[in-house]
């Protein structure tokens, strides 16, 4: 049996522009963007060109995270409208570990201004409130420097490259592991 989360955040984490919220029905619009994304649904659960009902589906899954014991799905909203912009998840398969990975999208019509490193930002200073928590992770492809410009603003440093790591789409491929390390201080 898997060992229990933390609990869900009684206060949303926030940072710059964004908070991380549940996600919440009305997010099917921002679910049906990322799903025309190429690159999107091959990394996750979410469908490529997803239709309504399947993007609403999806919404649901990341809803269940926390209760079946995977960790925390967010939406990434802007912090004024509560509009939906991404998606970002702090994945603890075993707490026990001291270690958890991350991961982020942004929806094609909302990207370059700055939400995925507000939101990793808010999502690794909550997961310094996770007193067990001592390492976050992220795998991100050499060839994705956006991704890699917002591990690097948010503190997480390169600690070398993975070979055939992953299985993405119909191929095995290399991914770069890059950590941010509790510092001494953060969340206690």
């Amino acid at each position: 049996m898997p060992e229990p989360l933390p609990p869900w955040p009684a206060t949303p984490p926030v940072h710059g522009s964004v908070r991380l919220r549940e996600f919440a029905d009305h997010d099917v619009s921002v679910a049906v963007d990322m799903g025309q994304d190429p690159y999107i649904p091959l990394i996750g659960s979410l469908p490529a060109h997803p239709t309504a009902q399947e993007a609403l589906d999806w919404i649901q899954r990341q809803r269940g995270r926390w209760a079946e014991g995977a960790g925390f799905s967010f939406a990434i909203a802007e912090a004024e409208s509560d509009h939906a912009v991404g998606a970002i998840g702090l994945w603890l398969r075993n707490p026990a570990t001291g270690r958890a990975t991350a991961g982020y999208a942004i929806s094609p019509a909302h990207r370059g201004r700055g939400f995925a490193s507000d939101a990793l930002q808010a999502l690794t200073t909550f997961a310094w409130t996770i007193p067990t928590l001592h390492r976050v992770e992220l795998y991100i492809e050499p060839w994705n420097h956006g991704s890699i410009r917002v591990a690097e603003a948010c503190g997480y440093h390169e600690e070398g490259l993975l070979r055939s790591h992953q299985q993405i789409g119909d191929s095995r491929r290399d991914m770069l592991l890059y950590a941010a390390i509790r510092a001494a201080g953060d969340g206690y």
